[in-house]
């Protein structure tokens, strides 16, 4: 799959170029095991880069024109670098005009470029193709000129196009396990100070395996836009009545509690979720570490119900799918992953019975939706990175 994308994108491009690529860089998707809608709210993440990737084959010219070719949408975009960068009305092309706009302002005023990508990333499924998207771009941009930025920065760049150029309001985690993924090991985010470490993800006989329940509902941004503010909200009343507690980090289920009146059924909803949340974090590391499976399989379910009933960004089908796996003695573990409102659950499965559980569980998901359930055996990868020489070579003289 990974040789198939590198290929066509490059092929793409020499057809597109007339030459062949100076570098090809991948840069993977993600998915998050705990952890959800806390990394906006100062709390701790365990996300993994996985092998579903967006490939970029990139040059630089004398001319300092800009030609950007996205080969799945067969659409391209052009400018000069040297133009006043703003949000245009293809969203595609805001994540690296954002990104590249970034760049500008530390200093970058270097020659044009002409890149094309492709993914293999589902788009829509949750998987965060557009952290892919503006680290890989960066990453790449970064290599091909020789910017010197680390891989924070590159991460944080992602991060502030997307709230610039985009529009969300995205916490870290995406961009920071897109660009600092490992093979096989997950990543504990500290959110607020971005320290990290990595964790082995060993699942012995257990194996991820994502259903994506192809839908997203329309209202995915202003819902995440407005949960932001009211945990936000949440938080100033927690913090005006406990001195203590300067972020979630700080605060107990327990203040929650003393303070649902003040703060409102809604407001209560959402902060108990998040303080839960962080709490379940600390606590699936442990288990991880631990080989107790089971454990990190009840907190994933926990996290389903807060994600569904208290921070309601679940939707039917999402519902759907998580409820059904819980009767099925394979599944230890399940959730939906991502911004929510659509996209997909995370199993986590004896290995082997992927299949069996897929037949089972999409005819049941076709006959109560009508939509067709569609399932991704993934597996954990490293993060952004250039492709090296002998790779490189042996692509194109395949050719």
């Amino acid at each position: 799959m990974k040789k198939k994308l590198l290929k066509a994108t490059s092929e793409l491009f020499e057809k597109q170029f007339q030459k062949q690529p100076q570098a090809l860089f991948l840069s993977p998707g993600r998915i998050n095991i705990i952890g959800e809608h806390v990394d906006y709210n100062d709390g701790f993440v365990l996300p993994a880069a996985i092998n579903k990737y967006i490939c970029f084959a990139i040059s630089k010219n004398d001319t300092g024109v800009c030609t950007l070719v996205a080969k799945d949408l067969n659409d391209t975009y052009q400018f000069h670098i040297n133009d006043d960068l703003q949000p245009v009305d293809k969203m595609w092309v805001n994540y690296l005009l954002g990104v590249l706009q970034q760049l500008k302002t530390k200093g970058f005023t270097e020659k044009g470029f002409e890149v094309v990508f492709s993914s293999s990333i589902p788009m829509g499924a949750g998987l965060s193709s557009s952290a892919a998207l503006e680290c890989g771009f960066g990453f790449a941009l970064n290599s091909l000129f020789n910017l010197k930025l680390t891989k924070q920065e590159i991460a944080l760049i992602g991060q502030k196009s997307e709230h610039t150029f985009v529009g969300v309001k995205c916490g870290i985690m995406d961009q920071f396990a897109s660009v600092f993924g490992k093979k096989n090991k997950v990543i504990k985010l500290d959110c607020t100070s971005l320290a990290y470490a990595y964790h082995r993800a060993d699942f012995k006989k257990y194996s991820l395996l994502l259903l994506d329940s192809n839908v997203k509902h329309t209202h995915l941004t202003s819902g995440y836009n407005t949960r932001r503010t009211e945990v936000e909200n949440g938080l100033a009343i927690l913090k005006n009545k406990f001195s203590s507690v300067n972020s979630f980090r700080d605060c107990t289920e327990e203040q929650v509690q003393l303070l649902r009146a003040d703060l409102g059924e809604t407001l209560y909803k959402r902060t108990h979720f998040v303080v839960n949340e962080i709490r379940r974090v600390h606590e699936a590391v442990a288990a991880l570490d631990a080989n107790d499976f089971s454990k990190l399989g009840q907190l994933m379910f926990e996290t389903h119900d807060g994600l569904s009933a208290e921070y309601e960004v679940s939707c039917d089908e999402l519902d759907f799918l998580v409820d059904f796996v819980q009767s099925e003695k394979t599944v230890i573990g399940s959730r939906m992953m991502g911004g929510g409102f659509g996209g997909c659950s995370i199993n986590l499965i004896e290995k082997g019975t992927e299949k069996e559980l897929f037949d089972k569980i999409s005819k049941a998901y076709q006959a109560s939706f009508g939509i067709e359930l569609t399932a991704y055996k993934i597996k954990i990868s490293k993060g952004t990175s250039k492709i090296k020489q002998r790779q490189y070579n042996q692509l194109f003289s395949e050719k």
